[in-house]
């Protein structure tokens, strides 16, 4: 076996969408970040808690009423193809978001309009991409695939949001969004190159129905791996989404400006990629893959708490850092046992299914860190939460025995077909 760092990358279709993907998420990143700014400039300072959250609860609702239906898409149509239309989707929202700016829009309704049309395009993409990666490296070099991506979403993470700092302090949140736009044409390129990706024949791709959604949900709920891995993702990132309130943090608690607000936005990202470089030759070695991911997710939960108490910059951002390093460990494990206990044909609507828990979960983590900011204050909100993601791990640990046991000579090869 190929234990290399980065031995997904000798194939070739891999390396186009890694590649790809490398510059549009940056853009994905900024963007994200100049929407919270974006948002945060259109309200007075005391309702900025409650329109953060919202930016959340817009984001989910296209989740929570597609995903299902994005899963059987992704198993019953081309995944490549089906990537190509959700890009070009998502770009025209980013075109439509910097137009409002350009135009000197000053409401939120159209803001929060194109977040959600931009998250739903999302939601398909997301099962066809996760869904497409498996296809294009051998079974073996999967775990590598899957600790690439990751980097190339944490490096993207660290470059995103500190030169969306930078261009907004100096050009503007617009600039970000047509940067972004502009950005989806790489992925779109990578797609049109590939060449030979393997299809499951025709006769195994789901039909587009209730049926076959059900299917996918019978499938994850039981299989108790799957199930619990998923509840651990869902109350880890529902309790402790510190991100959404940055903007607050950093001009209400740290007294920083754009600047240090990017900075702050780019700090978990720094920290996982540092954990993915280290990750990237080590996780189809680690045993005891369960045990490792719950305190991973209890030590992501500990970085939190920590975080909100920081009143320097500095401090602020190593914690930041090590809610990232945590995250990065815990999304490897959870990708690699996921994937690695799914039989291709299913592969898409396992991914929708966990969108509403990988996505949903931070998204109305941000709509309750925003509520409860509003209520209790910034610091009340980000340790509370922190908190309750720990309180959430040791309650998974107790009642899943499944996963608290889990090791890598428990991964399920599924039969072709199967």
């Amino acid at each position: 076996m190929d234990r290399s760092a980065f031995a997904a990358l000798r194939h070739r279709n891999f390396r186009l969408l890694w590649g790809g993907q490398m510059l549009s998420m940056a853009g994905s990143m900024m963007q994200n970040a100049a929407l919270l700014w974006h948002v945060a400039t259109l309200v007075e300072p005391e309702r900025r808690g409650l329109a953060l959250g919202m930016v959340g609860l817009v984001r989910v609702l296209p989740i929570l009423v597609l995903s299902l239906v994005s899963g059987v898409v992704a198993d019953a149509f081309d995944r490549r193809r089906l990537m190509l239309v959700t890009q070009v989707g998502m770009a025209a929202c980013a075109l439509a978001l910097a137009a409002l700016e350009f135009a000197g829009v000053r409401l939120l309704a159209p803001v929060y309009v194109l977040a959600a049309l931009s998250a739903a395009f999302g939601t398909f993409d997301g099962p066809a991409r996760q869904s497409l990666v498996p296809t294009l490296v051998p079974r073996e070099t999967l775990p590598n695939a899957v600790t690439l991506m990751a980097i190339l979403f944490q490096v993207a993470s660290v470059a995103g949001p500190a030169l969306g700092g930078v261009v907004i302090a100096t050009a503007g949140v617009a600039w970000c969004y047509l940067v972004n736009a502009l950005s989806f044409g790489c992925v779109i390129a990578a797609l049109l190159a590939m060449r030979d990706v393997p299809e499951p024949p025709r006769e195994e791709r789901a039909p587009v129905s209730w049926a076959a959604a059900r299917e996918g949900l019978s499938f994850v709920f039981r299989t108790p791996i799957i199930r619990s891995t998923m509840l651990l993702d869902f109350f880890a990132t529902f309790f402790a989404s510190a991100t959404a309130l940055l903007p607050m943090v950093a001009t209400d608690v740290l007294g920083v400006g754009p600047a240090g607000y990017g900075l702050l936005s780019a700090a978990p990202s720094v920290g996982a990629l540092l954990a993915g470089l280290v990750m990237a030759p080590l996780a189809d070695r680690i045993r005891r893959r369960g045990a490792v991911l719950l305190w991973a997710v209890a030590a992501y939960g500990a970085a939190t708490v920590a975080f909100g108490f920081a009143r320097e910059l500095a401090w602020a951002f190593l914690w930041l850092a090590v809610t990232g390093a945590a995250d990065n460990v815990s999304m490897v494990l959870r990708n690699v046992i996921r994937q690695l206990a799914t039989p291709d044909r299913m592969r898409g609507r396992m991914t929708s299914v966990n969108m509403i828990f990988f996505m949903g979960g931070p998204q109305l983590g941000e709509l309750e860190a925003g509520l409860v900011a509003q209520w209790r204050g910034v610091v009340a909100s980000v340790v509370s939460g922190g908190v309750a993601c720990m309180l959430a791990v040791g309650w998974i640990a107790a009642r899943d025995p499944v996963l608290r046991r889990y090791r890598r000579e428990d991964a399920i090869a599924p039969e072709p077909g199967a």
